[in-house]
């Protein structure tokens, strides 16, 4: 078994090595003078069962495609069977044609991963999961639900706690959660005008003196999020925190937590953080580190992995 790192979350995938207590394998991923990127491979995998970790978050065509050469790279060198780990799944937003003549890109992403070398995916919290009908491969998608739980148990008594989906779509993965934990849920009803805008519409649940917390897989800009807590306290919340899996944060996505009603936005190490949001006060990271780790053992050693979303 041996673990290749990319350059999009070194300190996810050193943690990860240092979970199964197995070094990295020693890769040199550059760019040549025109940004083109060259992968070489300094050790020997023909005939290893190797795990390339590699988030296609921002830059994501940059990150896509050292992936995808990495993947080739090791093709080529007779590896024996390649998983590629890919925390978060970038253009998994385009699972569907959302108008006419438009492309439906997450099933284009699998096609590339599959014909660059991937024999199966390893992956955390799909936006859409019937993305994983888009791959002819093995496509084990992790929850990082039994992470949340642990933690709202650690920092939240049950008591008047309440879980809220923001919006309808994800609905299912908030029950999921409340019914975890036993507590009540809600639901926020919004109108999307355009892509990056939303307006709440409506709070389904009686929030009232109850200290709610918003569950989602992604926070992009934080729009939905924030509206979403704005609409909480307006209808007499207690509190409101928020516990989604990948912080893409993008633009003015932090001065937006911090100015709304979210006490605290808990999210995964999915994404490498950037300074700004390592340093909010109004964020915090828990790591998958374990999770991915415990993944790609039972993966290596062919045992069972739907034991880890219990």
């Amino acid at each position: 078994m041996k673990i290749v790192a990319c350059n999009s979350n070194l300190p996810l995938a050193q943690a990860v090595a240092e979970q199964l207590d197995i070094p990295l394998c020693n890769v040199s991923v550059r760019r040549f003078a025109d940004l083109e990127i060259f992968v070489e491979i300094y050790e020997n995998v023909r005939g290893e069962d190797v795990f390339v970790v590699q988030s296609t978050s921002y830059p994501t065509n940059d990150n896509l495609m050292e992936l995808l050469i990495t993947l080739d790279a090791l093709r080529r060198g007779s590896a024996r069977r390649i998983t590629a780990v890919i925390p978060y799944f970038g253009y998994a937003r385009q699972d569907r044609k959302s108008g006419p003549r438009t492309p439906i890109s997450a099933k284009l992403v699998a096609n590339l991963l599959v014909e660059a070398g991937a024999n199966r995916v390893l992956t955390l919290d799909l936006h859409a999961g019937q993305i994983q009908g888009f791959f002819d491969i093995p496509v084990d998608n992790l929850y990082a639900a039994p992470l949340f739980t642990r933690d709202i148990k650690e920092r939240y008594s049950p008591k008047d706690l309440m879980i809220v989906s923001p919006d309808v779509g994800g609905v299912v993965r908030a029950r999921q959660l409340a019914k975890r934990l036993d507590v009540d849920l809600a639901i926020i009803d919004k109108r999307r005008e355009r892509a990056g805008v939303s307006e709440v519409m409506n709070v389904i649940g009686d929030v009232k003196g109850r200290h709610c917390l918003l569950v989602d897989d992604i926070i992009d800009s934080g729009g939905s999020l924030c509206n979403a807590a704005v609409a909480l306290s307006e209808h007499g919340a207690l509190s409101v925190g928020a516990y989604v899996t990948h912080g893409v944060m993008t633009g003015q996505a932090v001065e937006k937590v911090e100015a709304s009603p979210i006490k605290m936005l808990t999210i995964t190490n999915s994404i490498l953080a950037p300074q700004k949001v390592a340093s909010s006060q109004h964020i915090r990271q828990i790591t998958i580190a374990t999770l991915l780790a415990k993944a790609m053992r039972a993966v290596s050693d062919e045992s069972s992995v739907s034991s880890l979303f219990d």
